[in-house]
């Protein structure tokens, strides 16, 4: 049923899978097998913020394995800023602001932590994402490709809780209006609800649909790499088709599952337009993939910009200039609320019990938290100049790791769509 236009939007769903699968697809896939993208540096330690939280899931599924540091590439682990000499520059000055506060002694704690506070200011202010303190002893470096998201076994009343604690909360959602499906009484098949949607201003219609897309988006990995055996000699891994049809099938989710999956779509444009915006970024000659292995990083460069290009190529982009469009006072307000709510679901990450759905969670919200970054910061990036320092607009690696894993994921999600749509062909 998930066919034709999505709404809010001129484009249409067989578009994106012919461009999404075989164009760009196989070309993404590729990029994040390379050490740069495939080395992700997490605090997994984090405490919840919101409540206490001691349920961690104890299947061993669930259990992420962190990298000996010997195996990140040098250029990784010494440098995350090492781009250009500019930034090189920058992290010694950082190092030094560092060396300053651990040393003299005879600075105020005031002081000392003004300093702090200037080298981390870098770009919070307009950061959607609570990143982790990268620098924390508790952060480590994982290898995304030994740690694939599947499904973990880990749901019920705690996976519950995360998801209703996003909805309910930052979704700008009153609590009087029942989400569709909602358990208890009161549950009209979703018509309060989506009249209520209707109703709101496209940025907070939007808001929901990019975090229900992230939603059906992680829900269609679990499905498609289904723990299906699992005995001592072998685990087996792969499409679960009832898991699936639970999540997305029109007559037993009452409707609900195509509007899901029209979601993830929605959620795939605003990425990729987020991508075709900052071309210019990644453009300068001065910007490296730096691993310290030279013809990789130039290769992996390469293929970097090919894949921006062919996502600035794609017909029917999402046009942003819609949001945050009116009174400008009203615009800044309601930018800062859309912020402030993403940042809060970037937070509720660390309350995830299974450590590798919590990787991944914070990974794809820090991706789409970049991506917005990106897309309300389009006339900074316009200005950033050939050669020299890009102050107006930077990316950190973290950021960069995020946003194209997070697009990889969402990518992968449209493929496996048409993975089950054929399996569901041949079943019938």
């Amino acid at each position: 049923q998930v066919t034709g236009h999505l709404d809010d939007c001129t484009c249409d769903v067989e578009t994106i899978d012919a461009f999404n699968n075989y164009k760009l697809f196989p070309r993404l896939n590729e990029l994040l097998e390379s050490d740069y993208f495939r080395y992700y540096k997490v605090n997994l330690k984090k405490p919840c913020p919101f409540w206490d939280d001691n349920s961690h899931c104890g299947m061993r599924d669930c259990a992420v394995q962190p990298c000996p540091s010997d195996e990140v590439p040098d250029g990784i682990r010494s440098g995350s800023h090492k781009y250009s000499e500019e930034a090189n520059n920058h992290a010694e000055e950082c190092e030094e602001a560092k060396r300053l506060g651990a040393v003299d002694d005879s600075l105020s704690t005031e002081a000392r932590r003004a300093v702090l506070q200037w080298t981390q200011h870098d770009d919070s202010s307009d950061s959607f994402c609570e990143a982790d303190d990268i620098y924390s002893p508790d952060a480590e470096y994982v290898d995304l490709l030994l740690n694939p998201e599947r499904y973990t076994g880990y749901k019920g009343p705690d996976a519950w809780k995360i998801w209703n604690s996003i909805y309910e909360e930052n979704c700008f959602k009153p609590q009087n209006v029942k989400r569709p499906l909602a358990s208890g009484r009161g549950d009209d098949g979703g018509h309060t609800f989506y009249k209520w949607l209707k109703g709101v201003c496209v940025e907070k219609r939007a808001f929901y649909r990019l975090i229900s897309g992230l939603h059906a988006s992680i829900n269609i990995h679990l499905s498609a790499r289904y723990l299906l055996q699992d005995t001592w000699s072998e685990k087996r891994w792969g499409p679960n088709v009832t898991e699936f049809q639970q999540r997305f099938d029109e007559v037993l989710t009452r409707g609900e599952g195509p509007r899901r999956l029209k979601n993830l779509y929605f959620l795939y444009l605003i990425e990729l337009r987020a991508l075709s915006k900052v071309l210019p970024f990644f453009e300068r000659p001065g910007f490296q993939l730096y691993t310290g292995n030279g013809s990789q990083d130039a290769e992996m460069k390469q293929l970097l910009l090919e894949i921006l290009h062919l996502a600035k190529s794609f017909p029917l982009h999402f046009d942003e200039n819609s949001f945050f469009a009116g009174n400008k006072k009203e615009a800044a307000k309601l930018k800062e609320e859309f912020r402030l709510h993403f940042k809060n679901i970037s937070k509720i990450m660390d309350c995830v019990g299974c450590f590798k759905c919590r990787l991944w969670g914070k990974l794809q919200t820090q991706g789409l938290g970049t991506a917005l970054k990106i897309l309300f910061s389009e006339n900074l990036i316009e200005k950033i100049p050939e050669s020299g320092p890009s102050y107006g607009f930077q990316l950190t690696r973290q950021e960069i790791v995020a946003l194209f894993n997070a697009f990889g994921r969402v990518s992968t999600s449209v493929k496996e769509l048409e993975n089950f749509r054929n399996i569901l062909h041949n079943l019938r």
